[in-house]
């Protein structure tokens, strides 16, 4: 971790537990009995083809979409039935598309995450000032704080939005496909920081190598349900590789640091009739 790491404190450990979840888009079912274990303090990566319904999970699991059916619970609260404020002191969110306005300044769209603990009309005090300098720290934007919006890249932007939702110290944290629009370097760097934060992590992902390395968990879902749920070495199998992402998958230790990755290639292809001995 570089010197920036956040000093995020939460005051517990919080988890997550779905039964029995009908996950919806408008009135269709997109994911059936869902079933979902997130121990305080872990973290789970959500996997799945395109179209599988990650990001609607998500939603659901975060509470911007009430399941049809089954419960969401969340530190042993329903999640649905929390006030909006409690609520969003307990999750924070980034949606893959999600961006500041481009009228804010970067400090303006960060402090944007202080705004659950601030009366109305309130502006916030010396705490949230700090919180926001080192949520901005955390993602390498100091000095940048009255650099307007407008001016950043996709990356940037995207990086101001993680900064606002470590602004909120949640105990909880959902990001939906946070490597998105981040450069290679970018990647590694976020998947460190978030190894380091004081809190439960739920994240979409599609780099399947990030997830072999720096999830607890893994859950897979594919044909409107969760196939399969465990450690990453486990559930990341050639045979399940093969079957959901159509890739070969092989487990290999790096050379030098001795960490596992996951090698991924195309398919075999079937031998025709004419080469089958």
């Amino acid at each position: 971790m570089t010197e920036t790491a956040p000093t995020v404190t939460v005051s517990a450990e919080v988890g997550l537990i779905a039964r029995s979840m009908t996950c919806a888009r408008g009135k269709q079912a997109i994911l059936n009995d869902v079933d979902i274990d997130v121990p305080g303090g872990t973290r789970l990566a959500i996997i799945g083809p395109n179209g599988a319904g990650k990001s609607t999970l998500l939603r659901t699991l975060s509470g911007l979409e009430a399941p049809s059916s089954g419960t969401v619970r969340v530190g042993g609260a329903d999640l649905y039935r929390l006030p909006s404020r409690r609520r969003a002191m307990t999750i924070a969110v980034v949606g893959q598309e999600d961006h500041p306005s481009a009228e804010l300044t970067v400090a303006e769209a960060v402090g944007l995450g202080r705004t659950p603990y601030r009366a109305a009309w309130s502006s916030g005090g010396g705490d949230d000032a700090a919180i926001i300098a080192d949520s901005m720290a955390a993602v390498e934007l100091s000095g940048w704080e009255n650099r307007s919006c407008v001016q950043l890249s996709g990356g940037e932007r995207h990086r101001v939005m993680l900064a606002r939702a470590l602004a909120q110290r949640t105990p909880l944290l959902v990001l939906d496909e946070p490597t998105n629009h981040l450069d290679v370097s970018w990647r590694l760097r976020l998947m460190g920081l978030l190894d380091e934060l004081d809190c439960t992590v739920i994240a979409a992902m599609h780099d399947l190598d990030l997830v072999l390395r720096h999830f607890d968990s893994v859950a897979v879902i594919a044909d409107g349900g969760v196939i399969a749920h465990g450690r990453p070495l486990d559930v990341l199998t050639p045979a399940l590789l093969r079957s959901v992402f159509h890739v070969e998958g092989t487990v290999a230790a790096h050379p030098v640091s001795g960490l596992p990755h996951l090698l991924l290639t195309e398919p075999r292809q079937s031998p025709t009739e004419e080469e089958t001995p």
